[in-house]
């Protein structure tokens, strides 16, 4: 398997202070790794890291054929776009429906042909369960489906890697799970996966490689019947 993001003796700031500190880390290919640890722990600061939001101030940093230490302002676009990304709060346009959310996604990132442009939002959202729901707008939507149309729209550009922050701290536990299945059914098809989470019963239940973040570290202790989560719960 290919090594898709990797990191040598990284040390990774927010602003001016040292969150995390000599991380050696590879992550592969197909790979769906949780990132666990209490708020504050650098879970969020590594995934802007990735998603060149914050730029690496020390060590090597790579993501996919990119060097995040020599990364230019230029090439960022560039990086993003093979990068889907998952946010807890949603952030669509609440002015436009969904059909026109993801339509304003793909008319940024160069799509041009109306009819591609229609086939590939039609193929998300059937990919997401949601085949019926382009015309509505996201107020009328649940949390759950609003979510749903966040994936779709990471999923747009057909990127090797999603990077999932929270994407289930605002829904509730049937709904969180129904929504890491997708995430796990996304994964199955080949792509690699990054979720930062709280939600530890569905980090014990669907078992994957898990990260903890803690005291500056990363552990790497392998599937969470590993782990030990008192430290975190406290």
């Amino acid at each position: 398997m290919n090594e898709v993001i990797k990191f040598e003796e990284a040390r990774i700031y927010q602003n001016e202070n040292l969150i995390l500190k000599d991380i050696n880390l590879s992550i592969l290919e197909n790979e769906l790794v949780y990132f666990i640890g209490r708020v504050g722990s650098g879970k969020t600061t590594l995934i802007k890291v990735i998603n060149a939001e914050l730029p690496l101030q020390g060590g090597e940093g790579y993501v996919l054929d990119f060097s995040l230490k020599k990364l230019k302002k230029k090439h960022i676009p560039q990086l993003r776009r093979n990068l889907g990304v998952v946010f807890q709060d949603f952030k669509l346009l609440t002015d436009r429906s969904v059909y026109h959310n993801l339509q304003f996604v793909l008319k940024s990132t160069g799509w041009k042909d109306k009819k591609e442009i229609r086939f590939r939002i039609e193929e998300v959202l059937e990919k997401v369960n949601l085949t019926y729901k382009g015309y509505k707008f996201p107020h009328q939507l649940s949390g759950g489906e609003q979510q749903r149309v966040v994936i779709a729209r990471a999923l747009l550009n057909d990127p090797p890697i999603i990077l999932a922050d929270e994407p289930t701290g605002n829904l509730d536990p049937e709904t969180s799970e129904d929504l890491l299945k997708l995430l796990l059914e996304i994964n199955a098809n080949g792509k690699t996966i990054i979720m930062a989470t709280h939600a530890y019963e569905l980090v014990k239940k669907f078992e994957a490689r898990t990260l903890k973040f803690e005291d500056g570290q990363i552990l790497d202790n392998g599937k969470a019947e590993e782990i030990d989560f008192s430290s975190l719960l406290t």
